[in-house]
């Protein structure tokens, strides 16, 4: 077999060769262990020697991120005998006809509804709603119809680990990868990774566990990501920064108000927190948009790179009038899973990329103290009881969350 696969490749790669699939297949393991590259060349195989009127789907998150970790790659390991098109919800492969769709929610199931299917391809298989996974194996009816997915570790509580990994009575084959797996990654690459992850984004990205997320949950947070403003105007006149975001958390009864101001240096090299905005009054929705509407010219004047405003969408009428009072523009926050934008805070902390203004206490408060809530057991959640500061890390996490590419180049 080609050198170009690594040994857990051509492990993985034989299975299709020898008829030695199951009916449900999990590639699971480390972040850039090579287990999406096998598995889409492992589906193309499988596909390929499937009868051709059949009908076959692959799914993912969303077709967004469908299409960039699998479908593109597909084009260029398979050429023409592989098109798709995203507005048309359809790919052809080796001239069989693949449905294509997104499972970002649990009623992405009903997409699924009355398909009869020869196979599937999930991509990012622990991201997707249970729901839309047991629809889709029930469509998975015809003899011989088999599903091939990836994903990486998660909580041990979580419903694919609870239901399904962990379920000797399913056919069911479990393909671990680690990031040792893949021999081709430089090697300065595989050690700046290393370091990047920490804690329990270590244990599942780096080692592929699936272990419980517990205690602090920025355990490397330390005075060392402080900058003073001295310090901050400093390396700014060295290396400007070349954009700057707010981030607003809007408080209610039992919480506060955040605005937190985060610019980008060239390239993306350095993230500085630049200002925070914290009230606990919530007086009126006229005094919240009057403080926002002050706090953006404020900040406007000291940073003109200041472009934008990522809001938490919950408020649609609040953001129109926050709209209508400043000159930048005002976008509705992405709001990825928090586990997610916790991942990108804690990768900027360990790689010495986060730096923070002494003049952000409530966020530098707010960082020192949050925990994982453990009582949580099926998913990763935050500690929000009032004990902590939350407010304060939703917005800065806003603020970040939308370059989560760019900062991350790999």
């Amino acid at each position: 077999m080609s050198t170009l696969f690594s040994p857990r490749q051509q492990q993985a790669l034989s299975l299709v060769k020898s008829g030695g699939l199951r009916r449900i297949n999990i590639l699971e393991g480390s972040v850039r262990s090579g287990k999406t590259w096998i598995s889409a060349v492992m589906w193309g195989f499988w596909v390929a020697a499937s009868p051709r009127d059949g009908a076959y789907l692959m799914a993912g998150k969303t077709l967004t991120t469908l299409r960039r970790n699998v479908l593109e790659p597909m084009c260029g390991l398979f050429g023409k005998c592989f098109t798709y098109s995203l507005s048309k919800k359809e790919a052809r492969l080796f001239g069989r006809r693949v449905y294509l769709e997104g499972a970002a929610n649990a009623q992405a199931e009903s997409k699924i509804r009355g398909m009869t299917l020869n196979g599937a391809y999930c991509d990012e298989l622990s991201l997707f709603p249970e729901e839309f996974f047991a629809m889709l194996l029930s469509r998975l009816s015809v003899s011989g119809a088999k599903l091939l997915a990836t994903t990486n570790p998660d909580n041990p509580g979580h419903w694919l680990k609870r239901n399904y990994l962990g379920n000797s009575s399913i056919d069911l084959l479990d393909i671990k990868f680690t990031l040792d797996d893949n021999p081709y990654l430089p090697p300065e690459y595989v050690r700046a990774l290393k370091t990047e992850y920490t804690g329990v984004y270590y244990d599942r990205f780096i080692l592929g566990n699936w272990v419980a997320a517990e205690g602090r949950i920025y355990e490397d947070f330390s005075d060392k990501c402080l900058i003073s403003p001295a310090e901050l105007k400093s390396r700014l006149s060295v290396s400007p920064l070349m954009t700057s975001v707010v981030g607003v958390d809007y408080g209610g009864n039992k919480s506060a108000s955040a605005f937190v101001h985060t610019g980008y240096d060239a390239g993306f090299q350095n993230v500085y927190v630049l200002s925070e905005h914290y009230d606990k009054r919530n007086m009126s929705t006229e005094s919240l948009i009057a403080a926002f509407s002050g706090f953006i010219d404020s900040e406007k004047e000291r940073f003109p790179t200041l472009c934008m405003a990522c809001c938490d969408s919950a408020e649609q009428l609040l953001i129109k009038s926050f709209r209508s009072a400043v000159n930048i523009e005002v976008r509705n926050a992405m709001k990825k899973q928090v586990g997610t934008r916790i991942n990108m805070v804690n990768r900027l902390i360990s790689s010495g990329r986060l730096h923070i203004s002494t003049e952000c206490p409530h966020l530098i408060e707010a960082l020192k103290t949050a925990l994982w809530d453990e009582k949580s057991i099926h998913r990763d959640m935050r500690l929000d009881d009032g004990s902590t500061n939350i407010d304060s890390l939703d917005a800065f996490e806003y603020s970040i969350e939308r370059f989560e590419r760019e900062l991350f180049r790999y």
